[in-house]
Formats: C-alpha cells, structure tokens, sequence
C-alpha cells in the first residue's frame, strides 16, 4: 500500500482520489476549504488538506511523505505546479494539460531523480498511448483522433456540458491548432475542417481542428499525417464562432460603467452555468482512434473505439473516469517499479513498452473502460 497525494478536488480529481482509495492509502488537497469539506463529507476515508499549490515552499512540506503525486489542477496552473512538483523531488503524474510544453522540465525532473509523466487523460492520453504502442510493431504513416464529450440529453444553444473549467474548454476553441500532412508541421485556426461522422449508438456528430496533437509533435514528428479533432452535436460549432467572431473570447479588457472586464473571463463565468454538469446528469466520452501504417509490407488500419457513460452507481462522470483511471494505471505502473525511466515522458513513451500498454489497457478493463480494436486490410 503506498502513501497518494492528489492536487485538485474538482470533478476528475475526487474520481482519482476515491479509485485509488481501494488499494492505497489517498490525501487530496485542494484550494478550496468548501471543495474539501464536501469531498470529505462523500468519501470520508480519504484525508484531505488545504493548499495553495502554487506556493513552492507550503506545497513541498505537504509532499514530503507521499509517494507519488498525481496533479489534477485547472490548465492554466498546470505547469507552474507540476514544476513545483517535481523541485520537490516527487514523482508526478500529470492531467492538468498545461498550454505550455511541459516536456521542457525534462532537464529539471532529470535534476531531481524524478519521474514525470504527463497528460495522463483520455485525449491526450490513451490515443497517445496507443500509437505509442503501434509506432513499435509498423511504420505509422497515419494518426488521426476524433474525441469528445457530450451530455445525453441535448439543450440549445449549445448541446454541450463540461466536466472541467470552461476556461480550459475555451482554449481548445482558440489555440492554433497544429498538425502534421505530407511530413510537414502547419498551423490552422481552431473549429475549422469541420466534418460529420458516423458513430454506433450516437449517431452523427460534427469533428473539427483543435490543437490536440500535444507532446506528440516532439515524439512523433517521423509520421507523415496526424491530427485530432474534438466531437460535439451538429450546430455546436456555429455557436461557438459566434462567440468567437463577436469578441467574447478575447482577453483584452473592455471597460463597462468605468470598470475594466475581460471578456473572455466575463464569458467563461456565464458558461459555467451553461455548461455545468447537474447532479447525475447522464453523459458519456466518445473517442475514435485511427492508426495506418505498413506492416510486413501491406497497409493496414487500426482502429479504436471507446464508448463510456456516466457511472450511475458511483455517481461519477465518465470523462472523469476515463481520464482519471488512465493516470491511475500509470501511477501504479510508476509505484510498482514498472516503469521507472528518471524525466518528463508523455504516454507514448508509456505504450512503447508492450508490458506498460497491456497494463494500462488491463487496468481500464478492470473498471469498464473498453476500448474496442478494429484491424483492416488496405490493400
């Protein structure tokens, strides 16, 4: 049994903590006292701690038992955290998935005899975990990811809900997305390419560039063709351009009554409302993994599929839940001497090591997370 601290008591970071909960001993620690308190009230065996983690100093004392970190805050303090972490000398699971490239602590993690491993979640997460396992057995030529979740029941205008910060939702919404044709790096603008496409149980759902690529344009920049699109309903995507196209998004203060307001900051509060997840609210992830490549001489197609719902019994969400037991494996992988490499590695590095992705997979399965194989002959 080993000593677990998680960094954040939000949607995704109480499902970490209540899933490790079963084999180990678990503290989260969050901001929040009211987050905390409820948390607490709800799982009452695992200890909790009032922390501000971006002081470096208060968030080292609180890790010096622990004997893993697995960091859950909102994007936008992902990086100075997870830096935080691994000065500790921490070995650190990721999913706040930090705009910055966190891959650029390699040097300091190296530093610190530390091991780090980033944007453990569902996308980016498992799909990186997948090709990374691929890139092993055939030459990728291919990569493609459609990903997404949506609440079941629809409501206009915009039929969508977020299990996380809508400020983290937004920024895939503005973000220059970037990725990978005929061998060459490019960048487009965000909700462009739109395309409709076909799902089993769900029906049609519209797919569109956001800049989801990540770690995988260091690590995987030898494969011609990769993209990743996010799914909403059909009609999302004009909503979300008018947004955008009307200046709500923008961070350059207005000034209303003589008061300076970001838009995007006044947005985003008025969202959280719109887009907040009700109590059981039943919702579900929905994610298409597209792998081509030459495998002893023939071309052929692999693909995965993971359908997830809301967990009725447990009362948690499945994004929560695909995102937060991929970091838990890779945590037990990192607990149980599985893998032990000293630096910042992303889950490509993971899936390269067959035992690791097996693992992984296996400890998905455990929990109802499937993710279905499809193999196809091109030619």
């Amino acid at each position: 049994m080993s000593n677990i601290i998680v960094l954040g008591a939000g949607m995704v970071g109480s499902v970490i903590a209540r899933d490790l909960s079963e084999k180990h001993d678990v503290t989260i620690a969050d901001i929040e006292p009211q987050t905390l308190k409820l948390l607490k009230k709800r799982l009452p065996s695992i200890n909790t701690e009032e922390v501000n983690a971006l002081d470096a100093e208060a968030l080292k004392n609180l890790l010096k038992p622990f004997d893993i970190v697995i960091c859950a805050v909102p994007g936008n303090l992902g990086f100075k955290v997870l830096k935080n972490v691994i000065e500790a000398g921490k070995n650190v699971v990721d999913i706040s998935f930090a705009e910055e490239n966190c891959l650029e602590l390699d040097y300091l993690a190296k530093q610190n005899n530390v091991t780090a491993v980033i944007d453990c979640g569902v996308a980016p997460g498992m799909d990186n975990l997948l090709l990374g396992f691929l890139n092993t057995k055939i030459e990728v030529t291919d990569f493609e990811c459609f990903v997404g979740g949506l609440p079941k029941t629809r409501s206009k205008p915009f039929e969508y809900k977020a299990p996380f910060s809508p400020l983290d939702v937004i920024a895939e919404y503005v973000r220059p997305v970037h990725y990978f044709e005929n061998g060459r790096e490019l960048v487009k603008e965000p909700l462009t390419d739109r395309e409709l496409v076909e799902f089993d149980r769900i029906g049609t759902l519209e797919a569109f560039n956001t800049d989801g690529l990540r770690s995988l344009i260091y690590t995987m920049s030898h494969i011609p063709n990769m993209k990743e699109k996010t799914l909403r309903y059909p009609g999302h995507v004009e909503a979300i351009r008018t947004l955008k196209h009307s200046g709500f998004f923008d961070q350059e203060p207005v000034t209303v009554n003589g008061m300076e307001i970001s838009p995007l900051e006044f947005t985003s509060k008025v969202l959280i409302n719109e887009w907040k997840l009700k109590r059981k609210e039943e919702e579900f992830t929905i994610m298409r993994v597209n792998i081509r490549g030459i495998e002893s001489g023939k071309r052929k197609e692999y693909i995965y599929d993971l359908y997830d719902e809301y967990d009725n019994i447990k009362q948690e969400t499945s994004m929560a839940r695909t995102t937060g037991f991929t970091a838990n494996a890779v945590a037990n992988l990192i607990l149980k001497d599985k893998f032990n490499k000293v630096g910042v590695y992303a889950p490509e590095h993971i899936g390269g090591h067959t035992d690791c992705c097996k693992t992984v997979i296996d400890y998905m399965e455990e929990r109802k997370v499937r993710y279905r194989l499809e193999v196809n002959s091109l030619d």
